[in-house]
């Protein structure tokens, strides 16, 4: 089949991150994963003690860089590990990754941003962060950042259910993420929101609501689909034993992302769709280390269907709704 879709220029059916960069860059881009210094609200007890139940020590990080080293340092260590599967690329987003990277004032931010911002070969700055943690002061300092280089906010929400984020102790509410997305829009910041798939008593169909609702209740530029990795020295591995969490097998996961895929409108940018974990701290699904035999899968199931991302869009489909319900129709 010859490829009939605008948003990827390798065959994929969906709106790749690579894609995006190479379009918007005109050339290869990667993301280096440093790790800013921060903490958590969510650990250090400005909001909540102990942090999320599946978080592991690093803060969701475990590839980023060593801390010890100065920001700087870090990137360029990065850069040249990157170098060894990329030894051509010339330009890179600076990503900071683990735990809360909004959480400090915005002075430190500005600090801590400008080491790396400013090197030779960055060319933009991925902070990954959570809805509690960005107040006016930050934001507008996001906002000057973002009319300087090419900026991404990447907003941890995981769920829409609040039952599920109580027991996975996010601590925060679905609608502190959609006032926080508001606050960013506001300023033309890009916004990726990070799910995650197969939390503890999330079915099928509360998975895909996450999906549909983030779409229709808050203007993404991005989405980071993950798949729940269960890892030694979390909170979750209790949940786990005493039968609370049951791991997704590999067809499972493929077809519930290719569902939701078909319902993510093609504008939005997929920034992944399945994740990575050191093999010698994973537990489970253990399928997932083996992640290109997954990606494969997520296309050959796409490809069996027929189908793409897009092809039930939830905007459209949700705008027909409103136009027949009020009467409105073309």
């Amino acid at each position: 089949m010859t490829n009939q879709f605008l948003f990827s220029d390798t065959d994929k059916r969906y709106h790749t991150w690579n894609y995006h960069l190479k379009q918007h860059f005109g050339e290869k881009i990667f993301k280096v994963a440093i790790d800013g210094g921060f903490d958590c609200p969510n650990r250090d007890g400005t909001v909540a003690h102990g942090g999320c139940t599946f978080c592991t020590v690093s803060g969701s990080g475990d590839f980023a860089q060593d801390r010890i080293d100065p920001l700087p340092v870090q990137l360029r260590k990065g850069i040249d590990m990157m170098h060894k599967k990329w030894p051509n690329v010339k330009s890179y987003i600076a990503y900071f990754q683990n735990f809360t990277n909004t959480h400090a004032p915005a002075e430190i931010l500005r600090h801590r941003y400008e080491q790396v911002v400013n090197e030779e070969g960055v060319v933009g700055i991925m902070i990954a962060t959570r809805p509690d943690c960005l107040p006016p002061e930050t934001i507008a300092y996001l906002a000057e950042l973002n009319k300087r280089y090419y900026v991404w906010v990447e907003l941890g929400l995981q769920t829409i259910h609040e039952e599920t984020s109580k027991i996975i102790n996010r601590a925060h509410s679905y609608d502190t993420y959609l006032e926080a997305v508001a606050n960013l829009r506001a300023h033309n910041i890009p916004v990726c929101t990070h799910i995650i798939n197969g939390l503890p008593g999330e079915t099928h169909e509360m998975m895909m609501e996450s999906v549909n609702r983030i779409i229709l209740d808050s203007d993404i530029q991005g989405i980071k689909i993950h798949l729940l990795h269960l890892m030694k020295n979390t909170k979750m591995v209790r949940d786990y034993h005493q039968g609370r969490l049951r791991l997704l097998d590999k067809d499972e996961y493929v077809s519930l992302v290719c569902d939701q895929l078909e319902v993510i409108p093609q504008d939005i940018i997929i920034h992944r769709i399945t994740g990575d974990a050191p093999r010698d701290t994973l537990i489970g699904p253990m399928w997932s280390l083996k992640k290109w035999e997954v990606l494969n899968a997520i296309d050959d199931e796409l490809k069996r269907r027929g189908t793409y991302q897009g092809i039930h869009d939830v905007r459209e489909k949700n705008e027909k709704i409103v136009a027949v319900s009020t009467g409105i129709q073309s």
